[in-house]
């Protein structure tokens, strides 16, 4: 047979679920919650300004500061300065702290330092459901990245990996208040 046309007549039956299908559709579309990051502030957040880099020797301090605090404790870690251009100025591995910790403490400290804020931020962003921060780059969501002020400018960061996040963070404020005294 040629030309032969199957055409369905639909039931009402069919038109009642067509109908309810998109119903359902239009209501999901118009039922979405507001998006909070939609919200517009009024300042900048973390609005800090970079101040000149910190100097070898104030590095070195911080991290003596941050390794004896390690020491103390018996946790072996790694830490790691940058200046406020987040180029690493000073980096000290303790005997027996994990290799990676290498990386993830001089990653931490320019995160940091590029975020402008202490990397504990990240974690808790991502954690409590902005997953937008895992497309950025350079994003640490662990904690042990601090920035290193001086006069109301970040002047670098300390970063330092191997223990919890939690270790690492004490460790690092270590050697921040070392750099106050």
């Amino acid at each position: 047979m040629k030309g032969k046309c199957n055409v369905r007549i639909l039931s009402s039956i069919d038109k009642m679920l067509l109908t309810g299908v998109l119903c359902a559709f239009a209501a999901a579309s118009q039922a979405q919650a507001p998006n909070p990051l939609d919200n517009v502030p009024e300042k900048m957040p973390n609005d800090i300004p970079y101040g000149a880099p910190i100097a070898l020797d104030r590095a070195e301090k911080a991290l003596d500061a941050a390794l004896a605090e390690s020491q103390k404790r018996s946790w072996k870690l790694v830490c790691a300065i940058v200046d406020s251009g987040a180029n690493l100025v000073a980096l000290k591995r303790m005997d027996g702290a994990q290799l990676a910790s290498i990386t993830i403490a001089v990653d931490k400290a320019r995160a940091s330092v590029q975020f402008r804020r202490e990397t504990k931020a990240l974690e808790a962003g991502i954690q409590a459901g902005n997953n937008y921060l895992l497309s950025l780059n350079g994003v640490v969501a662990s904690r042990g990245g601090v920035p290193l002020m001086d006069g109301g400018k970040m002047i670098g960061a300390i970063g330092c990996s191997g223990g919890t996040g939690a270790q690492d963070e004490v460790v690092a404020k270590a050697g921040i208040a070392a750099l106050s005294q």
